[in-house]
């Protein structure tokens, strides 16, 4: 997998931003849910394309950011985009024509000290998108050493696992980033390359907002909401979340039966028809100018009119137990 990377602080810019509006195709008069408003780029995209647009963000700096637009056919919804379906539905409404999702950290969380999400700056060892549940300080001063290592492993893809592990538990109590950053440093030792503490802090920050759970549960509440015809459109950092996305998407659109050994199954019909066999990245220029983008895959899919199915969230999530926490 591709590590996050932490890049120098920037102005918001939206990933893939052309090839989103291309796959996604807003028309005047739509409805589209900006699953994830972070700094509103995409927003102000599909705006200026005539559409009307339901943002949703956790986070309340990004809710902030979006309740000082007033452009008519905006609204902003505080909440998780795994329940974009129940924000709907308190809306008045049932479907709409468009979902994007640009899962991740964003770079708004990284460059404030005081969200905790960085190794670059000392802060608080926060790392929370909302503002309730543990805090990654929760989890490394309470996680046992072994829970703590599979944590680091499935959702950091750490391979020094156990070593981070037991010297996050013989540092502790940790209070802040440069805490343990510090102990990453000292764990993995500095070189080329990422940061030793880059999987460190992504797992961590996986775990705090339970994000790949929450992927899950926004991808089957998209394929709920969407009408016929409907466009669902996913930007992914890293190969865990792309890899949900991947098997969510082929699972829906009916993939994966049959060899010449075995006969193909019949199943449920296709809820989703994928627009590409291949994820889309960002080309050279764009990832030249901005750094977020050279990780980033997009993944799209068209609704089509079979019934949701149900979600197996244990098909698709790596199991990460915490006791404890």
């Amino acid at each position: 997998m591709t590590a996050d990377r932490e890049s120098a602080p920037s102005a918001h810019i939206p990933v893939m931003l052309a090839e989103v509006m291309a796959e996604l195709a807003p028309k005047p008069g739509e409805r589209i849910v900006d699953a994830t408003f972070g700094g509103g780029g995409y927003t102000r995209a599909i705006l200026g394309a005539g559409a009307q647009v339901i943002g949703i963000d956790r986070d309340p700096d990004a809710v902030a950011r979006g309740r000082a637009i007033t452009e008519p056919g905006f609204t902003m919804v505080e909440g998780t985009f795994g329940a974009m379906d129940t924000h709907l539905a308190a809306l008045g409404l049932e479907t709409v024509d468009g979902v994007v999702l640009d899962v991740g950290v964003s770079s708004f969380q990284l460059d404030q000290a005081e969200r905790g999400f960085s190794f670059r700056f000392d802060g608080p060892l926060d790392m929370r998108m909302g503002a309730d549940g543990p805090t990654a300080a929760d989890i490394c001063n309470r996680a046992d050493v072994s829970d703590l290592a599979h944590l680091l492993r499935t959702f950091g893809e750490e391979r020094h696992a156990g070593r981070v592990a037991r010297a996050i538990v013989a540092a502790r109590p940790l209070a802040s980033t440069a805490e343990l950053a510090a102990v990453c440093e000292r764990a993995l030792k500095p070189g080329p390359g990422i940061h030793p503490a880059t999987r460190t802090f992504q797992a961590l920050r996986i775990a705090v907002n339970d994000e790949l759970n929450e992927l899950a549960r926004g991808l089957a509440a998209a394929e709920r909401i969407l009408s016929n015809g409907g466009r669902l459109v996913v930007v992914a950092f890293h190969s865990l979340e792309d890899r949900i996305v991947k098997r969510f998407l082929a699972e829906r659109a009916g993939a994966g039966g049959g060899s010449r050994h075995m006969p193909v199954v019949s199943g449920p019909a296709a809820s989703f028809a994928p627009s590409a066999k291949r994820a889309l990245s960002a080309g050279e220029a764009e990832a030249a100018r901005n750094p977020r983008a050279r990780s980033a895959k997009l993944r799209a899919a068209t609704r089509t009119d079979a019934p949701a199915l149900p979600l197996d969230l244990t098909a698709l999530v790596p199991n990460v137990r915490l006791k404890g926490i």
